[in-house]
Formats: C-alpha cells, sequence, structure tokens
C-alpha cells in the first residue's frame, strides 16, 4: 500500500502544482489586465483634461472674438451718430437758407400782374422750400436707419467668423 499512497500523493502533488501554475498565471493575467486598464484609464483622463483646456481656451477665442466685434460696432454707431449729427446740422442750414431764399422772392411794387407773379412765385417757393426740408429730413431718417443695420450686420459677420473660424 505504500506504494499506492506514494503514487495518490505524487498525484495530489502533481494536481496541487498544476493548481499553483493555474492560479499564478491567473494572477498575472489579472495584474496586466489592470495595468493595461489604468493605462487607458490615464490616456483617457489625460485626454478628457487636454480636450476640456482646448474647449475652455476655444470658449474664451470666441467670447473674446464677440467682444471685440461688439465693441467695434460701439465704435461705428459712435462715428454714425457723430456722421448723423453733422448732417443734421447741414440739413437744418440748408432748410434755413431756402425759408430765407423762399421769403425773399416777393417782388412788392405797383404792377398787380408783377405782384400776383411775385405771390406765385413766393408759393411755390415755400412749397420748395417745405418740400426740401421734409426730403432732407426723410434722407436723414433713412441714412440712420441704413447705418444702424450695415453696423448691425457687419457686428453679425465679426461674431459669425469668429464663432465658426478657428484661429
Amino acid at each position: 500500500m505504500k506504494s499506492w499512497a506514494i503514487r495518490v500523493t505524487v498525484l495530489l502533488v502533481l494536481l496541487a502544482s498544476y493548481w499553483g501554475v493555474y492560479q499564478h498565471g491567473r494572477s498575472v493575467e489579472r495584474a496586466m489586465a489592470a495595468e493595461v486598464s489604468a493605462k487607458r484609464d490615464s490616456g483617457d483622463r489625460l485626454a478628457e483634461v487636454v480636450g476640456e483646456r482646448g474647449a475652455r481656451q476655444e470658449e474664451q477665442r470666441r467670447a473674446q472674438a464677440q467682444e471685440e466685434a461688439r465693441a467695434h460696432a460701439q465704435e461705428e454707431r459712435t462715428i454714425a451718430d457723430v456722421g448723423a449729427a453733422g448732417a443734421d446740422a447741414a440739413g437744418q442750414r440748408l432748410r434755413d437758407e431756402g425759408a430765407k431764399f423762399a421769403a425773399t422772392i416777393s417782388c412788392p411794387g405797383t404792377d398787380t400782374a408783377a405782384v400776383a407773379r411775385g405771390q406765385a412765385a413766393t408759393r411755390a417757393a415755400m412749397v420748395l422750400s417745405d418740400l426740401l426740408a421734409r426730403a432732407d429730413a426723410r434722407a436723414g431718417e433713412l441714412a440712420k436707419a441704413y447705418d444702424q443695420a450695415r453696423i448691425a450686420g457687419l457686428q453679425c459677420q465679426r461674431e459669425y467668423e469668429g464663432l465658426s473660424m478657428k484661429p
């Protein structure tokens, strides 16, 4: 029986050694998988941080581009307002001169035909002066509306370009 017990013992030792080798292989495989997973996770975190940093920089670049477009539009509005004020003053001078001219057209005299012609010319000059005043006022309104629309359109274009273009 001794030989049989020795054989069983050897068989058990052999099985135990195979089991130990198997368990060692599994633990090495798990350690390698954990290392690969850790490297992947580390790379993912690094990519996430780099991506967040890039996104933040892009957001700041876009915000700066929008702010620059707003500031530029405000400068243009200021310039347009100054130009409009100058144009309004020039228009007022023109209207005043037209009214003075219309007032001086009348020709007083003794000839009734000349007086009638003078009164008709005065009325015509007053109508033309009024027409000039209204046309000038309307032109000023249209110029102001055009300037505002142009400035808003340019601001929109600059903001769009700032948002859509990469540095």
